[in-house]
This record gives structure tokens, sequence and C-alpha cells, in this order.
């Protein structure tokens, strides 16, 4: 009876979750559904209602073990009788979240990490696992100085477990950017992400807006990379800054703001951003033009159509119409040669944003990489007729992936000799080039080159 009267008692009677088990039910759930992180565990959070400590440290301790998950498991095989495989999933994650814990984060004593486990095993399982557990942690710490990847190991196994990446994808990048880069695009991915922000310079300036924030306490820097932006090395939230919500500010990474320098709008043109959601490269290319002149937004799903018409009301900006439907019908939607810029942001595989979203080089297949390729392929097609001669069209992506890239390109170019690489009309990519790479007459941007966002970007103009 006691049982029952506990299980049917109110939300607000149960004793409240820890960062801890948060961490574990989302981690479990990212295994067994297959579901993204980030969504499972903001929707974790705002149910929790956790403080904000106790938040970090179930952020951290889901983004890190997805993060490291290969070299968890490595270890982990040799301290679990059966191997990790054999284990219940809830038990895995629990295993998994605690050595993270233990080799990843000084902060945190060893003994509170095994007893707040051993607790966990206690509360979810029965006294053989909670035992089991124990006697795994215990051993771990007791061989802790053995946790270390031999040296001797091919290059691309190495990597592989010292940074924690899929083997194929570290072969792959041995063989596109050589042993060293691809060490370094694996390191940078582990990193976590800069906070960046776009000034608004319809609004105030950049030098005006770093001046606003030194006096608000906020510790800022101007970005390198995009003189749009600005580093926020800490300071809070800035999405719950005033400067955010009166449309000053909009939050972005530095590799993507050089897209919309790239394209180059002058105010009164006319612009076609083919896939637009979330819509902050649309938004920047609104302010470039002095909110002069028009920017059809489209994007294939109705709701993220909602978020770009957000993101132009918040920044005051009129010439940004939003539309719904499938980029690869834009040539049938619109007049030949009735645009002056195009940027065709092409879906694509995200192998450059994996310190943002780590389940990615998990999910990914070799295969995925070939089928978005054809994708891109038909899209830049679809499009390029709806350029004007003279005009340009940008292409860019989030990958680092040469088949979706360059070889996009070039396929391209070979179809279309009405087509050639544009000049830097606006001194982007030069900038870009201090550290990225030159490829396919456009630039590629690897994690590590600026601890930036992976990204490539090209410029190509119509000549007839």
């Amino acid at each position: 009876m006691s049982g029952q009267g506990r299980r049917g008692s109110q939300p607000s009677k149960r004793r409240s979750v820890t960062a801890r088990e948060l961490a574990l039910d989302v981690l479990t759930q990212v295994e067994q559904e297959g579901a993204y992180s980030n969504l499972l565990l903001n929707t974790a959070l705002q149910k929790a209602s956790l403080e904000k400590g106790d938040a970090g440290l179930a952020t951290e301790l889901v983004y890190g073990t997805i993060s490291r998950l290969n070299t968890l498991d490595y270890f982990l095989d040799r301290f679990v009788k059966k191997g990790t495989a054999k284990l219940q999933p809830w038990v895995r994650a629990l295993l998994r979240l605690s050595l993270y814990q233990i080799m990843y984060l000084d902060r945190i004593p060893e003994h509170a990490v095994v007893s707040e486990a051993v607790n966990l095993a206690k509360r979810r399982g029965h006294q053989g696992i909670s035992g089991m557990v124990n006697g795994v942690l215990r051993n771990i710490l007791r061989q802790r100085d053995e946790l270390v990847i031999p040296e001797d190991l091919p290059a691309a196994d190495r990597i592989s477990l010292s940074h924690s990446h899929p083997k194929w994808l570290v072969e792959r990048w041995i063989k596109q950017y050589g042993a060293d880069a691809a060490e370094a695009i694996c390191k940078a991915n582990n990193e976590p992400p800069a906070v960046s922000v776009r000034v608004n310079t319809t609004m105030i300036s950049r030098d005006g807006m770093l001046e606003e924030m030194s006096k608000s306490g906020v510790d800022a820097a101007p970005s390198e990379l995009s003189p749009y932006g600005i580093i926020v090395r800490s300071g809070g939230n800035m999405a719950h800054t005033d400067w955010y919500r009166e449309g000053m500010i909009s939050i972005q990474d530095e590799s993507s703001m050089l897209v919309a320098e790239t394209v180059c709008p002058a105010p009164g043109m006319r612009v076609l951003d083919c896939c637009a959601a979330p819509g902050g490269k649309t938004a920047h290319m609104g302010e470039m033009m002095k909110d002069d002149g028009t920017i059809i937004a489209n994007d294939l799903h109705s709701h993220k159509q909602k978020l770009i018409a957000e993101q132009a009301k918040r920044l005051g900006l009129d010439s940004i119409m939003t539309v719904t439907g499938d980029a690869l019908e834009l040539g049938k939607n619109y007049e030949p040669s009735s645009f002056d810029r195009i940027l065709l942001d092409a879906p694509c595989s995200g192998l450059g944003v994996i310190r943002r979203k780590p389940d990615l080089k998990w999910a990914k297949k070799p295969e995925d990489i070939e089928e978005i390729a054809k994708l891109q392929r038909e899209l830049l097609q679809s499009v390029s007729g709806l350029v004007r001669p003279g005009g340009v069209l940008v292409y860019s992506t989030c990958t680092i992936e040469p088949k979706e890239n360059e070889e996009t390109i070039a396929a391209f170019l070979a179809k279309h000799p009405n087509f050639e690489i544009a000049d830097d009309e606006s001194g982007s990519m030069s900038r870009a080039l201090k550290n990225a790479l030159p490829k396919g007459g456009g630039v590629q941007l690897l994690p590590q080159h600026f601890h930036s966002d992976g990204f490539y970007i090209v410029r190509l103009r119509r000549l007839s």
C-alpha cells in the first residue's frame, strides 16, 4: 500500500531530481530512442528547475559523456566483466557518466562520484547492480594511472580513442587533411564553443556595443574573423539581455557571420535565401542592406518560417518576407534571372558543428554524405537560373566534407560554363584565409582555425 501511495503522490511532493539523475535519464533516452540530446536536455531542465550550478553540471555530464563515448567504453570494457555492451542501457549510462567525471572533471571529489553512482543504482535497480557499480568504479580508482591510450597504436586508432571520434571519420579526415590536421579537428570538436554575438549595425556600431558591454561588466572582445562579431568570454546568457530583446545583437557563430558578408548584398537589392531557417544569415543580410530592398526567406518547414519572422521582427527588419516551400521547387516559383543575390546555405552532414552537437559524430554514416551531396547538387542546379546575369550566388555549408563542398562546386561549374568563381568583394574570404584553407575557389574553415564552426563558403557569379 505504501508503495502505491508513493507512486500516486503529486509531483510537488516528489523528491527533486539531482543533476546526475537528470543526466542519466537523458543519456539513457538518447541511446534507446536515438533522440537529440539538446532537445531532451532542454525539456528535462525546464521540468526539473535545478539551481544554476546543478543545471550546469547536468549539461556538462550529458554533452561531455556523449562527446567522449568511445574513450569511456574503451576503458570501461577493461573493468566490466561481460563488457559494456551486455549491460542494461541505464547501467551503461551510469558507468559512463561516472567515469567521465573521474577522467575529465577535476573539481568533483572521486568519493562523491562513487557514492552518488551507488545511490542511483540502488534507487533504480537492486543490490546486485549497486554492488557491481561500486566494484567497477572503486577498481577504476585503484588503477587510475592505467587509464592511458597506448601511444604505439596506428594513427587513426590513437586519434579516435584519444579524442573520441568514430574511426571511419578519423580515417576520412586523415586522407583529406593529413594526420596532424585530423587530430586538430577532433581536439577542437571537444572544446566548448565560444559565445559569439553579431552586432546589428543598423542600430549600433560594434565599438559602441563593446563599450556598452564593458560598462555592464561583460567580458567581451572583438571577433578577429568578422567585423560584425563580438566574443563574449563571460557575462551570462546573452539571449536574456535587453540588448538582445531590443534587437541590438543576435547570437551567431563567427564562421556563420562570414556568409552574409560574402553575399555582399547592397541596399535596394532583391535577394533569395533558399534554406533560411533559423534566419541568422537572412537577418544579417537585411542589416547589411540597411533594411532597404527585398529578401525572400524560404524554408521547407512552416514552424521554422515563424522563427525567421520572429527574428526579423526583433531586429526591426521589414525587408524580410518569409515563405514555405521545397527549395528544389524555387526555380518554378520565381521568374528566371529575377534576383541580384542568392544564398544557398545548403542542408549538409553538419560535420563542422560537432562541438555544438556531439551526437552527430556517432549518428552519421558514410552513406549519409553521399546522399546529402546528391541533394546539394540538385539544389544548386535548381536555383542557379534565378540569379540575374552579373548577379552572385553564394553556396555555403557547415561541414568540412570535400564531397559536399569543393567537389559539389566543381561538378556544378563543369556543367554551367555561364558561372565563374566571383571576386571577394567584401574581403571576408581573404580574412578567413589567414588561417583557413582555399578550396575549389572558396574557403574551408576547419574548427581549429578560429575556434569557430567548420564552414565552407564559395562565391559564384553568373556571366550570361
